[in-house]
């Protein structure tokens, strides 16, 4: 087994070089690799991006471009596509979607770009053992994609130096955004060694912490803080705490000296619904924790309504069955999708979940973005 200095030594070895200048789809991409880059260390809002299927579960494709379209609309800063919220299943070569829904978001957001100063963050979720997960980066490269989410659910029982080695195998094509998944929903233990070692990946981009615990959220943190390097943006997947880990610093004390990182945006499931809300509550947050004055309480307050309405988008209850269907169900009732298929028939919405969300959405009705919908929707179906 390759200890942690022959892994060092073999990262500076194989570094990778700098992005490529040319991609094979659209005008954005790594010619605007600067810009995209500085915009995502400053922070945004990048919605998981769901799967609209017909009553054959069947590709709906102008629902799935109507959904690109909300979220850009919303003031999104980016697009994470094919990834959880997406359902992990798309991944499965006799699926035969990849492809597909990586270039309809693609094509979506070029247009976009053309009306744009700053070109939209794209994200491509990357899955599987190391060659399907180079395949699927090289794929991302070609049409556009600038970053590959990396899952290692694939990984149960690696050592850590194996999970660095993928790492490194998939950021020779394509720049890395870390993913720490919850164990609940397929995810793997990431230890604070991982997470230096990722650092040290030169194009190592981002993190999203996805852990939907505390205590494994300071891990990341307090790896990327101790590793120096303050180029590594990092971002909530934290959909149970959205408010709360935007607007907390995070301090640490490393070889003598105090060290501070903060959250500067999410990549959310929870940001896949209700996003022009959600754009003004990254906002929002974003200003505070920049003043580094006191958190409102009315801001607290935010936070513990919006992991509340979480808790039955996501079916927290039933240990997240019913989450992509949770997803699905609110945008079903906008009239942005024409049900709540998803790829397995089984993957349903949980007993009770519907009135869960009947509750929430008469609670908090300011979480909800139901007129900006309306008011665009005809334009997004076009």
């Amino acid at each position: 087994m390759a200890s942690s200095s022959q892994y060092r030594k073999q990262r500076q070895c194989e570094a990778p070089a700098e992005p490529h200048a040319k991609h094979e789809h659209g005008s954005a991409g790594a010619s605007h690799s600067h810009t995209v880059i500085a915009a995502l260390r400053a922070g945004t809002v990048i919605p998981a991006h769901p799967l609209a299927l017909n009553s054959s579960r069947k590709i709906d494709e102008r629902r799935q471009r109507a959904l690109s379209r909300y979220y850009i609309a919303a003031g999104a800063g980016g697009l994470a596509v094919c990834v959880h919220t997406t359902q992990f299943a798309i991944h499965d070569p006799k699926v035969g979607l990849l492809r597909p829904v990586l270039e309809l978001a693609a094509n979506e957001m070029d247009v976009a770009d053309k009306r744009r100063n700053v070109p939209l963050i794209r994200v491509a979720g990357i899955c599987g053992a190391t060659d399907q997960a180079v395949r699927e980066a090289e794929l991302a490269r070609s049409l556009g994609y600038q970053f590959g989410l990396v899952s290692l659910a694939a990984f149960q029982g690696a050592a850590t130096h194996e999970l660095l080695q993928h790492c490194l195998s998939v950021a020779r094509t394509i720049d890395l955004f870390g993913f720490y998944l919850q164990p609940a929903v397929g995810g793997i233990e990431l230890p604070y060694e991982f997470w230096r070692g990722f650092c040290e990946i030169p194009n190592a981009r981002a993190v999203k912490i996805a852990t939907f615990d505390r205590y494994r959220t300071i891990t990341v943190v307090r790896a990327v803080a101790e590793s120096g390097r303050d180029d590594i943006a990092l971002y909530t997947g934290n959909d149970d705490n959205i408010i709360a880990d935007l607007v907390t610093p995070y301090d640490f004390l490393h070889d003598g000296r105090a060290v501070s990182r903060g959250i500067v945006g999410g990549l959310l499931g929870q940001w896949a619904v209700w996003t022009s809300t959600a754009v003004a509550q990254h906002h929002q947050c974003c200003a505070l924790a920049k003043s580094g004055g006191p958190i409102p309480l009315e801001v607290l307050k935010l936070g513990t309504q919006l992991t509340n309405a979480n808790s039955a988008l996501f079916d927290a209850a039933n240990n997240f069955r019913g989450c992509v269907p949770g997803i699905h169900e609110i945008l079903h009732r906008q009239g942005l999708l024409e049900g709540t298929w998803c790829l397995d028939e089984n993957e349903t919405l949980s007993p009770g979940q519907s009135a869960k969300i009947d509750r929430v959405l008469e609670a908090y009705p300011h979480l909800t973005d139901d007129e900006f919908v309306q008011q665009h929707l005809h334009h997004w179906l076009d």
